[in-house]
């Protein structure tokens, strides 16, 4: 008797606790990630024995320790890189990271589809397609991959190169969709420099299994915050970085603004965060570096986080 009289209670208890995980959901649909190059320096450092440095493990601990949500695992970071680690470091890894509460929201790979020499295009193909099988184990949904530089000589060819890079990104994704990963191209100043180019290449590899890696720092253009909104409806992951302009520039990125372009496109998903070293003078002439004091992650990583932390609960806060 008493359990019938309970029944009730426990249904608008599971019914409550539904609406209420769907209102987290629809009130702040994205998870903050850290991207693992912002330890880029110190990564390579351990993963090719030049010193202490960092280790993927120890990232780990760092994003737990400053309540990440996630982490993207850059592939180089991966002792033996560019050869597949072995399913003991890879276990391992994906271990740490579900006792620590952080999801593996992604992992990348160096390749170059905008070379025009097809043997050299296939060996990518053939890496990223291993690298695919690595996101699985590490139970990573997303691959990022880069389109590439455009070869000398080739300047004027955008459309013969993208023509033999989006056969090739094709079997990647056709790869992908068979072992249940997206892959992601990341615009980043290179063979695409624009919100249109991008979306051209993502029309011409035609796969619901390609998309974009959106890196908010790499749009090549007068307004970068609408090449941002532009390929938001492609967007597979959100590469969050301090500025709008490559190349170490003092530009602060605006984090209303892009809040508001996540918002707007209705994105859900993860919102990886990338701090850089400055390097000076950027691509095409950035006039805007500036010299600033040494980079040291341990000590960005957490403003930055902070600020797009605020950001984001003040953007989805109704």
């Amino acid at each position: 008797m008493i359990f019938k009289k309970l029944i009730p209670v426990m249904l608008l208890l599971c019914i409550s606790t539904q609406l209420m995980a769907q209102k987290t959901r629809a009130g702040i649909p994205v998870k903050i990630a850290l991207q693992a190059y912002s330890f880029s320096k110190l990564l390579n450092d351990n993963a090719k024995g030049r010193g202490a440095g960092m280790s993927l493990p120890d990232l780990l601990d760092f994003s737990a320790e400053n309540n990440f949500d996630a982490v993207d695992l850059t592939g180089y970071f991966f002792p033996g890189y560019p050869n597949v680690p072995s399913d003991e470091y890879i276990n391992n890894v994906k271990r740490k990271a579900f006792q620590l509460g952080l999801d593996i929201c992604g992992t990348g790979v160096k390749n170059d589809f905008a070379n025009p020499d097809p043997e050299k295009r296939a060996a990518d193909v053939k890496h990223v397609k291993e690298w695919i099988d690595v996101a699985v184990k590490l139970g990573a949904p997303v691959i990022r991959i880069f389109s590439g530089n455009i070869p000398e000589g080739y300047e004027k060819r955008w459309d013969e190169i993208a023509r033999y890079m989006a056969a090739s990104i094709k079997e990647c994704a056709d790869y992908g969709k068979k072992r249940g990963v997206m892959v992601g191209v990341q615009n980043h100043g290179d063979f695409l420099k624009t919100g249109d180019e991008t979306i051209r290449l993502v029309k011409m590899v035609n796969s619901e299994w390609f998309g974009v890696i959106v890196d908010s720092g790499y749009f090549l253009t007068e307004d970068p915050y609408a090449d941002m909104a532009k390929v938001m409806p492609y967007a597979v992951n959100f590469l969050l970085k301090e500025s709008p302009i490559p190349g170490g520039s003092d530009v602060r990125i605006d984090l209303p603004k892009v809040m508001k372009i996540l918002k707007d496109s209705k994105y859900i998903g993860y919102l990886p965060i990338e701090t850089l070293s400055a390097k000076g003078p950027g691509k095409e002439g950035n006039k805007s570096a500036v010299k600033k004091p040494a980079y040291d992650p341990y000590q960005v990583v957490p403003v930055f986080l902070k600020e797009v932390k605020a950001a984001v609960k003040e953007a989805y806060k109704n």
